[in-house]
């Protein structure tokens, strides 16, 4: 329990030994980690992959990946939060019990996601793959290929929030303006325009390119489906890095088959992973990128837990707070 003399934490993670690990390398370079006595603040009782591991009884701290302590969270009666080791948390947001503060791991996925859209964006307005299937064919043949340079286009970011935000300089290094799509429609710096989901077909005809990074949510099952995808251009990029469930499969197959839109990249999944006989695996106009997008490393998850222990240890208010009745 929180007090003077600390915590006691349970690690639940496929990666429990390397988080573990960077814990207390990241422990013995911060003397503000232990007390005048050297012990240090935050005690890891437990590092483990396995839920059936895990004392429920008289766990009060988890740092743990959201489908592992989904499956014990409703026997830990005792449990005072949760760090999570993901940015999507909705195997434990979409269960009923809600007596602890659940906090997601945010401010580590920026950097990454800025890489891979950008990777993805620049691949088709510089027509890459094009040019290489030239190269490749027997003979190779020389021939230029009508390019849409990113200067002037508009992003749209759905699902626009501290991920997303990480994009705009980049969208605007790149001559790109930026509009943004969130629950709220609230302002946010460096872009043109905010949207709704009420809004949402303009939303997509205002945009040249689209990122997806919206939660799972109900309000966000489905809600990209036909309309939306008719309403881009027949040279947009589609990118969801978000959820799996906020797309219409049918809906995002069929308008790509009618020639829409462009291209989509997709990392993330309803079902995952991704059966092999999915029709987006052999679609010649999809990438499938396998939930890689912004991978979180251990360092990482470290970082933010001992950030948010301290805070914890102090009875302060916690980083990155999970809302139960919003979903995210």
């Amino acid at each position: 329990m929180a007090s003077s003399k600390g915590i006691s934490v349970t690690i639940l993670s496929d990666e429990a030994e390397d988080i573990a690990q960077a814990i207390h390398q990241k422990m013995d370079e911060n003397g503000d980690c232990r007390l005048d006595n050297g012990m240090p603040l935050i005690h890891i009782a437990l590092v483990t992959s396995s839920p059936k591991a895990v004392d429920t009884a008289n766990t009060q701290v988890l740092l743990a990946d959201p489908d592992l302590a989904a499956e014990i969270v409703l026997d830990c009666h005792t449990l005072r939060w949760i760090q999570s080791t993901w940015a999507g948390n909705a195997p434990l947001l979409n269960l009923a019990k809600t007596d602890y503060l659940l906090t997601g791991l945010k401010g580590v996925f920026g950097k990454l996601m800025r890489e891979y859209v950008f990777a993805y964006l620049l691949q088709h307005a510089r027509s890459v793959s094009d040019f290489s299937t030239n190269q490749r064919a027997s003979p190779p043949f020389w021939k230029t290929i009508p390019r849409f340079p990113l200067d002037g286009q508009t992003l749209g970011i759905t699902g626009l929030g501290n991920i997303g935000e990480a994009l705009i300089p980049v969208a605007h290094a790149f001559g790109m303006k930026v509009i943004g799509l969130s629950r709220s429609g609230r302002s946010v710096s460096g872009t043109e325009k905010m949207y709704t989901a009420e809004t949402l077909v303009e939303f997509a005809q205002r945009s040249d390119h689209v990122v997806n990074l919206m939660p799972e949510t109900p309000a966000t099952q489905n809600l990209l489906s036909y309309d939306f995808f008719r309403a881009l251009k027949p040279y947009s990029v589609f990118i969801n890095a978000g959820r799996g469930s906020a797309i219409n499969e049918e809906a995002l197959l069929t308008c790509l088959n009618e020639q829409c839109f462009k291209h989509a990249v997709l990392d993330v999944f309803r079902q995952e992973p991704l059966g092999s006989a999915h029709p987006f695996w052999h679609h010649p106009r999809v990438s499938v990128t396998c939930h890689t997008a912004a991978e979180s490393q251990p360092s990482d998850v470290a970082t933010v837990f001992l950030d948010n222990a301290m805070q914890f240890i102090l009875g302060r208010p916690l980083h990155y707070r999970l809302d139960f009745e919003k979903g995210y």
